[in-house]
């Protein structure tokens, strides 16, 4: 049967291998997503904010590395997953893709962890950068309003997460909206700053790419450019995954590489490289930039904002901090869906994993996600004494290993499933066959495993075989000197999550025994559902 021909559900054809539970609980799933909502969730979930300021932070070796990894990791990247989520488009992706390679016990496990860096983030790197801003433009916060502020920012994206996907989508659509918005009125307001006032000189030698350089850009690198995934943890309320997934994923892709080298060209142009700093590096360019509509600058570099130039700054830290919501938001939309599949799928405990009947959204994980978030923020602050640079370099570090754990078992899955079922419909192929699925899978998997090795141990590899360099210089700011307390501030969180997901595994398997259900081996996609 043609595939334009075939209906929805037969398009999104069930996962064989689905619990009881979860079979039902699919059944509240509600239709929302059109092709335009998918563009744009993407653009909210791959344009992130607040790793500017640590590539900027790296000089114009920031941008040499942002555009060789745009073709050695984002491309092939994107490849991946437009053969998975056009391949299998069933609610939970990456989920289901790690089950359906590895079995329901990998995939519990690696859920947690892909479902956990979400909470971790937004009580981490999105408050603190959201208080900064804040601070920065309008008035200081101290104690009791500190942490006040800081719940009001998770408990205001917590809410959002359970509005019905109907009305919800338009979260990542405002957010999409507000950062093409803010970039450009940004990098125009570099241009009007370069003729009025000049620019930064930038030498070309700065942009030789090396080997510290690449280690500690690395992960922010790649974090800013992984996202493609998590529209497909909500494929059966998209219309049309096949085509959508696929169609979304090569015009995002595009539109991403411009709006980050844009601004960071912008800052680089407006602030010295030496003068960035990895919290503040947008907000305070940002600063600097609107002088030109109001303003000056202290001979000590201190910014003061006047007239039209105070105006747009507000204007503009308030689209900051909005557009920093939007991404939390956006990232657990799809954490929170493929948690709330793994647990009604025997991966976790059954009650996290229902879908609430009124809103077709899973309310106890997103208030789950809420509290995680809430316990990050006050634990951070406290451990840190308010050291906000050191609270933002390890909560941002946590945050990306975590995803990029789970991605070392997911992106394998492509190779695995291409050879386990070779006769599953695939509406789009990684080009090049069985070579060009293997290349496109040991790029991102060993770029993703890679950057792990960097986060848990900053400077790997720095004075080896040749290479310059004092490894002790890539500890994130606020570590100087205490590799040991990094360290340990990666480690154990994984650690402990690690056994988090051990546990959620067991338990769900305990349930699927009790109800007569097989806990692992998934069984293949028939081609006869497949085929509708």
């Amino acid at each position: 049967m043609d595939l334009a021909a075939r209906s929805p559900h037969e398009q999104n054809s069930p996962d064989p291998d689905a619990s009881g539970d979860w079979s039902s609980q699919r059944r509240l799933l509600r239709k929302s997503l059109r092709r335009v909502d998918v563009f744009f969730f993407l653009i909210c979930t791959l344009v992130g904010l607040d790793t500017i300021g640590s590539v900027a932070a790296s000089g114009l070796q920031g941008l040499t590395w942002l555009a060789i990894l745009g073709v050695v990791f984002f491309l092939p990247y994107g490849l991946l997953v437009a053969e998975l989520g056009s391949a299998f488009p069933l609610e939970g992706g990456p989920y289901i893709w790690t089950k359906l390679a590895f079995g329901r016990t990998v995939a519990a496990v690696n859920q947690v962890l892909y479902w956990a860096s979400n909470p971790l983030w937004v009580g981490g790197t999105l408050c603190v950068l959201s208080l900064t801003t804040f601070q920065k433009f309008f008035h200081p916060l101290h104690g009791f309003w500190l942490y006040a502020a800081g719940l009001i920012f998770v408990w205001a994206g917590t809410g959002a997460v359970l509005l019905s996907l109907r009305v919800g989508k338009w979260i990542p659509t405002i957010g999409a909206a507000l950062r093409i918005l803010l970039l450009t009125f940004f990098t125009v307001s570099v241009v009007i700053h370069a003729v009025r006032k000049g620019v930064t000189p930038l030498q070309a030698s700065d942009a030789v790419p090396t080997y510290a350089g690449f280690i500690s850009l690395v992960p922010f690198l790649i974090f800013n450019y992984v996202g493609f995934e998590l529209p497909s943890t909500a494929a059966e309320e998209m219309e049309d995954p096949r085509r959508d997934v696929p169609f979304s994923v090569l015009r995002s892709g595009i539109a991403t590489v411009f709006l980050y080298g844009a601004p960071i060209l912008g800052i680089l142009l407006v602030v010295p490289a030496k003068q960035v700093s990895n919290l503040g590096g947008f907000i305070d360019a940002c600063k600097s930039v609107f002088t030109v509509y109001g303003g000056s600058v202290a001979t000590d570099g201190t910014v003061t904002l006047t007239g039209a130039g105070a105006v747009l700054g507000k204007l503009a830290a308030v689209g900051l901090i909005v557009a920093l919501l939007t991404s939390g938001v956006t990232w657990a939309m799809g954490g929170d869906r493929g948690q709330a599949v793994a647990c009604a799928d025997g991966g976790g405990p059954a009650w996290l994993g229902k879908i609430s009947p009124r809103f077709g959204t899973p309310v106890r994980v997103n208030m789950l996600s809420g509290v995680v978030a809430s316990l990050v923020m006050v634990a951070a602050l406290q451990l840190t004494s308010g050291d906000v640079a050191k609270y933002f370099s390890a909560g941002l570090g946590l945050a990306i290993s975590t995803t990029f754990i789970s991605y070392v078992v997911t992106f394998p899955a492509l190779s695995v499933l291409r050879r386990k079922q070779p006769e599953t419909v695939r509406p789009y192929r990684v080009p090049g066959g069985a070579a060009g699925v293997r290349v496109v899978t040991w790029i991102t998997t060993g770029l993703v495993a890679f950057t792990v090795v960097v986060l848990v141990w900053p400077g790997f590899g720095v004075d080896w075989f040749g290479t310059s360099g004092d490894a002790d210089a890539s500890l994130p700011a606020g570590f100087a000197g205490q590799r040991l307390g990094y360290t340990l501030s990666q480690v154990v969180p994984l650690a402990l999550l690690i056994l988090l997901g051990a546990g959620f595994a067991l338990i769900g398997h305990r349930r699927l025994r009790r109800t007569g259900e097989t806990p692992d081996h998934p069984r293949e996609v028939p081609a006869a559902a497949q085929q509708g």
